[in-house]
Order: structure tokens, then sequence, then C-alpha cells
């Protein structure tokens, strides 16, 4: 089993997820994390597109919308990783994303949370 949970809450974000999920999945190694989407409960056509286009991803439905924090909240209860990183369904992530953060954490067990630079999409070229 993975140690890294890569968690994508959704709600009716169809949209950000054929845009940004394919990002994320071809930038995150699988031999390190697993991509989670949480479903909060979509009435779009979110789950039927990541069922056609990612069936090899995991997901978590519910039965209702539980908020941003709730929808995080329970998933992470459904959970079984040393390390869980939230990512908003609007986010590319570029190459070699998550290597510096799970290394990061790997090498300093005193640390209890880290983040990657986060840079704006619409202004990434400037960066």
């Amino acid at each position: 089993m993975n140690r890294v949970a890569v968690v994508i809450l959704n709600w009716n974000g169809c949209s950000f997820l054929e845009q940004f999920l394919p990002s994320v999945v071809e930038n995150t190694p699988t031999d390190i994390a697993d991509v989670i989407v949480a479903d909060n409960g979509s009435t779009d056509n979110s789950i039927p597109y990541l069922k056609e286009n990612y069936p090899f991803i995991k997901m978590i439905c519910f039965d209702k919308n539980y908020g941003f924090t709730g929808g995080y909240n329970r998933v992470i209860e459904h959970l079984d990783y040393e390390y869980t990183i939230l990512l908003n369904s609007d986010v590319e992530t570029p190459k070699d994303w998550l290597e510096p953060l799970w290394k990061q954490m790997e090498s300093h067990p005193e640390v209890g949370a880290c983040m990657p630079k986060l840079i704006a999409h619409a202004d990434k070229e400037s960066y």
C-alpha cells in the first residue's frame, strides 16, 4: 500500500476535473501515492466522467454535500495513509511536484505539515 494519499474534494466540478486532473494523474508517482477523489454529493457529470476516464482512481462518494471542511474531514476518517495531501480540484501539478514534499516529511519526522509553493494558474508563465 502506498504511504501518501492525494485527496481531491469534488462537488459538481466536472469541468475542473477535466481541466486539472490529467496533470495530477500524470505527475503523481504511483509507487508513492494514490490519487483519491472524494465526491461531495455531485449532481453533475463528475462521477460518470471519472468512471469512464479514470477507472483506476479511487473514489469515495458521499450522499450529500458536507461542505469543504466537512467533506475533507469525512474523507480523512476513511483513509489509512501515513501522509495525506489535500489538493483543491482547480490545481495543476507540475512534474516532480510530490517527491520533494514526501522526502521532506520522510527525512524530518518532527515536521507535522508542509506544502509546495503555489502559483496562480493565470500567472504561471511569469514565474
